[in-house]
């Protein structure tokens, strides 16, 4: 059975202001009816060819369905045997947070989107389990799980849809496209309105990536995907990292910055791919931005912690670097008076390095998957196995 918590698609009013409807329907799986009534529903949905009747059904909570995807995948059908409510808007109050998961076994989180603390789960006597899409973070309080016997369950991820973002954001961003396409619907033709005085001459007409610099900060997956997609349009790549990502660039070929310092002097497109731990948080200065030429372009599709608080706001202010392209925010969803989306010189995407359906099914089905092998007995994606000594909820 699931027990579908969502927005009506006939009543987006009501999801903008945070309320949630509910659909009453014997429905086929992955479909949902656009009338609504004002009572949870609990909707029949077979379960895949072959699957086995589970002996007992757990109540799973899938939370931050901003655009209420997850039902419609194909994985979904794996908990067809559980209660299962999906939310689609977030909240950050402590009360109505733990109102939504007072009675839930297994909690499914959509990376980032809601941070789990000791306040939180003082308020939830039945979890049992935590399942990320993706690997846990600092997002979650993983001692606070740890001492009250409730285990997090890791998934897998994928470097593609990032990797792809990323450089969808830098051939945008170097050609001005979202510029150009805001003033043609202003009826603007070939305006990018990137022309103040403070910008060099010509800034706004945007530029090929042919011959430049394309600098890289970090060469993990992401960062060598980026890095061939930037050898494939003709640019001169530059490395910078810890000194063993220093040794892999140059075993793959590719040419390391002399220096830090070098790495922000000469890059004409500087994009960010290191994981966000103590020793990263806030690594980047505003000192480094400030050495970026003026044509310059800064990507970050990782986290905006890496860099220090305010560094970024007070570069461009200062012209360094010219443009700059973002996914990632300091609390998110950030709101419409957010200070970089009014600068006609920042591209802002609503943290969708991941958002596609590929990487959802891939996304989900591991945490699904995770949720029933835990449920068995299955230990092996736990990320804090100390839990298990605690005598939680079996």
């Amino acid at each position: 059975m699931f027990s579908v918590v969502c927005r009506r698609d006939a009543d987006m009013s009501a999801f903008s202001q945070g309320r949630h409807l509910y659909g009453k329907a014997s429905i086929k799986p992955g479909v949902f009816p656009t009338s609504h009534v004002d009572t949870q529903a609990q909707v029949s949905v077979p379960r895949p060819d072959g699957a086995p009747q589970n002996t007992h059904a757990m109540k799973i909570a899938i939370l931050d369905d901003y655009q209420d995807a997850v039902r419609k995948l194909d994985c979904f059908q794996l908990l067809a045997d559980h209660d299962v409510k999906v939310f689609n808007n977030t909240v950050r109050g402590l009360g109505q947070l733990a109102s939504r998961l007072a009675e839930t076994d297994a909690l499914v989180l959509i990376r980032e989107r809601t941070r789990i603390n000791s306040q939180l789960l003082d308020k939830l006597p039945h979890l049992r389990m935590i399942s990320q899409t993706g690997k846990a973070s600092s997002h979650i309080d993983l001692d606070a799980c740890t001492e009250r016997g409730i285990a997090v369950l890791e998934g897998v991820g994928s470097p593609i849809a990032p990797a792809e973002l990323t450089w969808a954001l830098i051939m945008a961003a170097q050609r001005r496209i979202p510029q150009y396409v805001a003033n043609l619907k202003q009826g603007a033709w070939q305006q990018s309105g990137l022309k103040t005085s403070a910008m060099p001459p010509n800034f706004g007409l945007g530029q090929v990536l042919r011959g430049q610099t394309l600098g890289i900060w970090g060469y993990g997956k992401i960062g060598r995907l980026v890095a061939g997609y930037g050898k494939a349009f003709g640019m001169n790549v530059l490395i910078w990292g810890r000194e063993h990502t220093r040794e892999a660039a140059q075993a793959d070929g590719y040419q390391v910055a002399e220096s830090r310092d070098a790495l922000f002097e000469q890059s004409d497109v500087l994009s960010l791919h290191l994981r966000l731990h103590d020793d990263t948080r806030g690594i980047v200065k505003q000192a480094d931005l400030m050495r970026m030429k003026p044509t310059s372009l800064l990507v970050n599709t990782s986290r905006t912690e890496l860099l220090e608080e305010n560094a970024l706001v007070g570069a461009l202010a200062h012209n360094r670097p010219g443009m700059v392209a973002i996914d990632v925010y300091e609390s998110e969803p950030i709101l419409q008076g957010y200070s970089l989306l009014r600068m006609e010189n920042v591209i802002c995407t609503p943290h969708i390095g991941y958002v596609e359906r590929e990487s959802y099914e891939l996304y989900f089905s591991a945490a699904f998957k995770n949720i029933l092998a835990f449920d068995q007995g299955d230990t092996s994606s736990v990320a804090n196995p100390e839990a298990l000594q605690r005598g939680r909820r079996k």
